[in-house]
């Protein structure tokens, strides 16, 4: 995957001129082709963007091979980027209409995600970019969940807060510029929202991903039913804790629940229990989220990330950012969970700003942080 030495500086000429030839065409009609391929977890993701536009993308998914470990097993997970990354590329460049000569550009998530997954895309983009003379960007997972909102509603002009779940990741940010200045407000100091909702459906006995199960179900139920905490959400935690999240303590509290119904020999009322544990993380969520946009005075949110599929979550937004005065910024749900599509899309936008290319020893990064945008090394 490795140019020979000497043909080194004739690479890293190409990818100047195209740098170069990029910036002179930004805000023209023509604008570069990215190929973006993403495989941090256990999608498999490849697409085409050009400017904001997708063309093209393509998702296969090994979620079926982990259910009954009742979570993603990173071998498992490797594994099946190995098989499914030739054919996905091959579908995403039909979808598009498109080989590869036609791209200009090529991204890769490099992290942060499964060590062994990220190494499996940047393999194949590091090939890609070898055989096809192509600059390579190795790009953040976490802030291309923000910019693949660009391919719904357009370019940032102005900062935003983001507000990023997903199964691993459950996060605060303030972004100034998507390619460039991206600052962490505030996480989860142990479970991820997402992981909550893996955690809490198994002990419901719910299949994994327990997420979009947890969600039907809570439509059958009374989310008031139960008074579940909302943690990091009192005065008392607003100086050191008021952009964290934490949602352990309320796994621990549905599992107590679900103790003392069965020693009592009651019938579990599991929509009544989803319900009030799903409205217990959306209400600090959307809640924080808000408190974000005023504190900051950015009227602008913008949702990345798997859990920002759930149904319940995008009507507490709705109704907090619409009472706030805030503009909300969602991506269809087929974009929320991981795929090639929001790799290719923050590509495109570092492409378009001419920024320097990572270098082909590129490495992955399983706990980058947000800030790092474009992988350097």
């Amino acid at each position: 995957f490795f140019a020979p030495e000497g043909s080194r500086s004739l690479i890293e000429g190409a990818r100047l001129d195209l740098r170069l030839f990029a910036a002179a065409r930004i805000g023209s009609v023509t604008e570069p082709v990215v190929l973006g391929i993403e495989s941090s977890c256990d999608e498999t993701g490849v697409a085409l963007v050009r400017g904001t536009s997708l063309l093209g993308h393509s998702v296969a998914s090994s979620v079926e091979e982990h259910v009954r470990f009742g979570g993603v097993v990173p071998e498992v997970a490797s594994r099946a980027h190995l098989e499914a990354m030739i054919p996905t590329l091959e579908r995403a460049l039909d979808e598009a209409d498109l080989t590869m000569a036609d791209v200009d550009a090529i991204a890769v998530t490099s992290g942060p995600g499964l060590t062994g997954a990220l190494l499996v895309g940047v393999a194949a983009a590091k090939a890609l970019a070898f055989a096809h003379d192509k600059p390579l960007y190795g790009v953040n997972h976490l802030a291309a969940h923000v910019a693949v909102d660009q391919l719904e509603h357009g370019r940032f002009e102005e900062s935003m807060i983001a507000l990023l779940v997903s199964g691993g990741h459950t996060e605060l940010l303030k972004v100034d510029d998507i390619a460039t200045n991206i600052t962490l407000l505030g996480g989860t100091i142990d479970d991820a929202a997402g992981e909550a909702f893996d955690k809490v459906a198994r002990l419901l006995g719910l299949p994994y991903p327990g997420g979009p199960h947890i969600d039907r179900l809570a439509r059958e139920g009374d989310p008031k039913a139960i008074d579940f905490p909302r943690a990091l959400t009192h005065a008392k935690d607003a100086e050191r804790y008021r952009w964290d999240f934490s949602f352990s303590g309320l796994k621990s509290a549905v599992s107590r629940h679900v103790q003392r119904e069965q020693a009592a020999g009651r019938e579990l009322n599991i929509p009544d229990i989803a319900a009030s544990f799903q409205d217990a993380v959306c209400d600090v969520l959307s809640r924080k989220a808000v408190d974000a946009c005023l504190h900051f005075e950015i009227p602008r949110l913008v949702i990345g990330g798997g859990v920002a599929a759930n149904g319940r979550l995008r009507e507490f937004l709705e109704e907090r950012t619409a009472a706030a005065g805030i503009e909300m910024r969602i991506p269809p749900r087929s974009l929320c969970t991981d795929n090639g599509a929001m790799v290719a899309a923050l590509g495109a936008e570092v492409v378009r700003r001419g920024l320097k290319p990572s270098p082909l020893g590129l490495a992955v990064d399983s706990g980058l942080p947000v800030s790092d945008i474009v992988a350097r090394g």
